[in-house]
């Protein structure tokens, strides 16, 4: 038996949730940035209006504000639930939009 009062268990049961919350979002930020800064390059480099090469290394720099913008987000949203659907929506639109771009669009030799 502990010598534990309930109010040091309560501390300690809210102090577990916080750290699952924060490792949540930390991975979240983590593979849901990923993801959408992934699918905005893929969508840039197919839609920008310049050479592929140019296209393609305008959407890979852009991808870095949109990580830091992601990550931003996650760790400034209210809940995990509101920050996962901040990403998820993004997320679906942009890979809707690849696959628009890819059917789409007519491809040619790279330039």
């Amino acid at each position: 038996m502990t010598n534990q009062s309930p109010i040091d268990r309560e501390r300690f049961r809210r102090g577990w949730r916080y750290r699952a919350a924060v490792a949540g979002r930390v991975l979240l930020a983590a593979f849901g940035g990923y993801a959408v800064a992934a699918l905005a390059t893929a969508f840039l480099s197919l839609t920008l209006p310049m050479v592929r090469s140019e296209a393609v290394a305008t959407a890979t720099l852009l991808s870095f504000a949109i990580l830091v913008g992601a990550v931003i987000w996650v760790f400034a949203a209210r809940t995990l639930a509101r920050a996962t659907l901040g990403l998820v929506l993004p997320a679906a639109l942009l890979g809707l939009g690849v696959w628009a771009a890819m059917t789409l669009a007519p491809m040619g030799p790279p330039a």
